[in-house]
């Protein structure tokens, strides 16, 4: 097998056809509206209240904000936030920079979200919030952490960056707890560029929102929080409204991608695939493979070095865990989240995009087998 050239990265944006994006920048030009909640901003918002199924959504220009501005929202005393620690950093930089001390819980070994029958044993005085992450799209037992919330009055602030059009039984993600921040970065199944939102069913919190996003200010223009700025303006907003046009489409082929490598790596003795939870549905937002090197033969890190000799570059999502990074040292134990750390060090996201050629799925595939002892 050649090397790959162009090599072939773990994902590729999806881009709406130019002459349509073209056309939206033209009537952005033609209003010299550029951000501030223009008419793109305002369509895209209103688009996707109706596709998430929110009473309320509020948009940012980037999903690490929203998530920072949420956390705010919810006007908290100064104490702990229970999270997962096997997520991207931003989920555990979010909550510290906020004020506040993330409480680690390990996760379930089938899903890798955060598993519910070890948060209550978590819960102190100083508890004040519940932050689970929908791990590559995968939604958390929601019903099982919404109870545990009501039991202890606990605000429920979900991080859907990975889970933007996932439904279980029926119910889109951002029906449950308090909140819901979606991703919108360029590297997602839907973006705006860069981007980020909130949804919430609360609209006391919504109006918080739109102080926090936007230097407290306020429609009557009084200054009430002490906010910053986080809007998104109408460029990714342009972007936002084509991409959802299309987003129906591209997970269908993003499903055929998925599908595809499923098809060629079931059943190889040592490497698994994530389950979907019962009621789900998939965005094939990524393509998480876990090795166990005992059954396999090699690990995780010799199969990325593998593919990466042949232009393929799988990610080692989510690695290290947030609590092993550098500038929290010698802040958390590691070892007291043990699946967490466990699934940190077998996990690989191969290389997943719509337009994946199912050609170069099949050499993907035969790479990764290769390895295989």
């Amino acid at each position: 097998m050649q090397k790959k050239d162009p090599p072939i990265l773990v994902t590729r944006p999806s881009l709406p056809p130019v002459e349509e994006y073209d056309q939206l920048v033209r009537e952005i030009f033609s209003s010299r509206f550029l951000t501030n909640g223009g008419a793109q901003h305002q369509k895209l918002e209103r688009a996707l209240k109706e596709k998430l199924g929110t009473p309320f959504l509020r948009l940012f220009t980037n999903g690490h904000l929203a998530l920072e501005c949420a956390i705010q929202a919810l006007n908290l005393e100064p104490g702990e936030i229970i999270t997962t620690p096997f997520t991207f950093i931003s989920t555990t930089h979010a909550i510290v920079r906020c004020g506040f001390t993330p409480v680690f819980c390990d996760v379930e070994p089938d899903f890798f979200t955060i598993d519910p029958t070890k948060i209550e044993r978590l819960i102190t005085p100083r508890t004040r919030a519940i932050l689970p992450v929908h791990v590559y799209g995968n939604p958390c037992d929601m019903d099982a952490i919404d109870e545990i919330a009501k039991r202890h009055n606990l605000p429920v602030l979900y991080d859907a960056a990975h889970a933007f059009g996932v439904t279980i039984k029926g119910r889109t993600v951002s029906e449950f707890g308090t909140a819901s921040m979606f991703s919108f970065h360029a590297t997602k199944c839907y973006h705006t560029i860069e981007g980020g939102a909130i949804a919430t069913k609360d609209a006391a919190f919504a109006e918080l929102l739109n102080g926090y996003k936007n230097f407290g200010y306020h429609a009557d223009e009084e200054i009430r929080e002490v906010g910053g700025n986080a809007k998104m303006n109408e460029f990714q907003a342009a972007m936002g409204l084509l991409n959802l046009k299309y987003f129906d489409s591209e997970i269908e082929k993003r499903g055929k991608v998925a599908a595809r490598y499923r098809e060629n790596l079931s059943g190889v003795a040592g490497l698994a695939f994530r389950p979907v939870r019962e009621g789900a549905t998939q965005n094939f937002a990524y393509l998480p493979v876990s090795f166990d090197p005992q059954v396999f033969g090699a690990n995780r890190d010799q199969v990325s070095d593998k593919l990466k000799e042949y232009g393929i570059f799988a990610r080692k999502y989510f690695y290290p865990l947030t609590s092993e990074s550098a500038c929290y040292a010698g802040r958390f134990d590691p070892n007291k989240t043990p699946v967490a750390l466990a699934a940190s060090r077998n996990v690989l996201t191969l290389p997943m995009f719509a337009d994946l050629a199912l050609s170069d799925v099949d050499d993907i595939c035969e790479l990764v087998a290769s390895c295989k002892k």
